[in-house]
C-alpha cells in the first residue's frame, strides 16, 4: 500500500508594527479602546488566532504605558530604540527577533497595529495566496497601491533587516516584477492616524450596531 506524502508544513510567524508615538492622534493609539478593547489588542488577538507562531509585538515610543496591556497574551515584545527612525526601524527589529526565536520559518507576515479591519482570515487569505500562486510576497491592496498586512517569505528577511527610513517595507512592495501577488482588501485602508479618524471610525461602528427599523 502506497503512503500517502503530506505536504510540509508552512511555517510562519507575525510581526505587529506598534512603535510609532501617535504624534498626529496626540494620545498612543495602540491604546484606544475599539469595541471594548485596546486597539493593539484586537491586532494581537487577530494574530494569535491564525495558524502563526511566534507572534511579536514591536513597541517604542510609550512602551512603559502599552506593554502591560499584552502580559497576559503568548506574545514576544521587542522594544525598538530607534522608532524615531521611522518604520524601517521596526520591521529591522520585528524580523530580527523572528530569526532569533526560529531560523526554520519559512515566512513573516508584517501587519499594522492601526487598522480595525485586519483579522485573522485577512492572515489565512495571505498564506493561502502565497500558497496558490508561490509568490514570495503577498500583498494587501487599497488605496491603489499595496501595503500591509504582507507576507515575506524568508528569502526577503534579509533585505527587511536592512531597510532605512519612514517608508519601510512599501518599496519591496510596489516594485515591479512577477515575485509579488496582492489581494484586494479595501476595508484595509481605513486607518486611526488622527482624532478625526478615531470619532469617525466611532461613529461608523454605532450605525452599524443600531437596529433596523
Amino acid at each position: 500500500m502506497m503512503q500517502t506524502v503530506q505536504p510540509p508544513v508552512f511555517r510562519f510567524g507575525v510581526v505587529i508594527l506598534a512603535a510609532g508615538s501617535s504624534s498626529r492622534m496626540g494620545r498612543p493609539k495602540q491604546l484606544l479602546p475599539l469595541d471594548g478593547e485596546p486597539m493593539l489588542l484586537r491586532a494581537v488577538e487577530a494574530a494569535l488566532k491564525s495558524a502563526a507562531w511566534p507572534i511579536v509585538v514591536v513597541l517604542g515610543a510609550n512602551a512603559e504605558q502599552i506593554r502591560p496591556i499584552l502580559s497576559r497574551h503568548p506574545v514576544l515584545i521587542a522594544e525598538n530604540p530607534a522608532w524615531i527612525e521611522g518604520m524601517a526601524s521596526s520591521l529591522r527589529t520585528g524580523i530580527s527577533t523572528l530569526r532569533q526565536f526560529s531560523r526554520s520559518l519559512d515566512a513573516a507576515v508584517v501587519a499594522l497595529c492601526d487598522q480595525p479591519k485586519f483579522t485573522s482570515e485577512v492572515i489565512r487569505r495571505l498564506v493561502q495566496t502565497h500558497q496558490a500562486t508561490q509568490r514570495s510576497v503577498v500583498a494587501s491592496r487599497y488605496n491603489g497601491r499595496n501595503g500591509a498586512p504582507a507576507l515575506f517569505l524568508r528569502e526577503h528577511f534579509s533585505k527587511l533587516i536592512n531597510l532605512t527610513g519612514e517608508e519601510g517595507a512599501r518599496a519591496l512592495l510596489n516594485s515591479s516584477g512577477d515575485h509579488v501577488a496582492t489581494i484586494d482588501l479595501p476595508e484595509l485602508a481605513a486607518d486611526l492616524d488622527t482624532p478625526a479618524d478615531y470619532a469617525a471610525y466611532q461613529q461608523s461602528s454605532i450605525q452599524l450596531n443600531l437596529p433596523h427599523p
